[in-house]
């Protein structure tokens, strides 16, 4: 059977939500799945951008990052979606990708496609759950499968949700156990495509 085809994408101001996509992109090609790691546009103006030294930095440390398509959406069998909480909801920048994606939607490219979501606050349950429960509201509007990490791995009753990996922005950058939950989850992501795959070619 061919490979599962990958596609994770991601929005990162600061480098958080960047560090968990890189792990979970070796997750899945140590997985045997091929891989595209995309991140969305970045929308905010300039003044806002240059006023923290951080996102600026970033911005210019992942400029050898590709954007993403609706063609790796289509192209890809499993999607993991990394966003930082904005309130309690996915960032507008992966949002507005998302706004974008009616197209695939309405012709059904966007079905039976295996889901997951990471990521990250600043504070602790700052709107973690909540935004991985949002992104959740989509994939049942694509008709999409779900699979988040539960508890699955030890790694799980360490990191502590079971809705996808999340990471205190406050504490520093991603650690370990962050970074091998990523990992895991998308291991598990494409476990399941894979099975899916090997299902439907039966």
């Amino acid at each position: 059977m061919e490979p599962v085809n990958v596609a994770i994408i991601y929005y990162s101001a600061t480098g958080t939500l960047h560090a968990l996509a890189q792990a979970a992109a070796e997750g899945a090609e140590k997985a045997g799945a091929h891989v595209r790691l995309r991140k969305v546009a970045e929308l905010a103006p300039p003044e806002a951008i240059s006023a923290n030294p951080a996102w600026a930095q970033h911005l210019q440390d992942t400029a050898d990052v590709a954007e993403a398509g609706l063609d790796d959406l289509a192209w890809a069998d499993a999607v993991l979606f990394g966003t930082p909480t904005r309130f309690g909801n996915p960032a507008s920048q992966l949002r507005a990708f998302i706004d974008t994606t009616g197209p695939l939607w309405f012709h059904g490219k966007l079905a039976d496609k295996v889901y997951s979501a990471f990521t990250a606050s600043n504070t602790a349950h700052g709107g973690q759950e909540s935004t991985l429960l949002a992104l959740g509201n989509t994939f049942y509007h694509w008709g999409g499968v779900i699979v988040p990490p539960g508890y699955t791995d030890p790694i799980q009753f360490r990191s502590g949700n079971p809705y996808g990996t999340s990471h205190v922005t406050g504490d520093g950058p991603p650690n370990d156990v962050s970074l091998e939950a990523a990992r895991h989850q998308a291991r598990r992501v494409v476990a399941t495509a894979a099975s899916l795959k090997a299902g439907r070619a039966a």
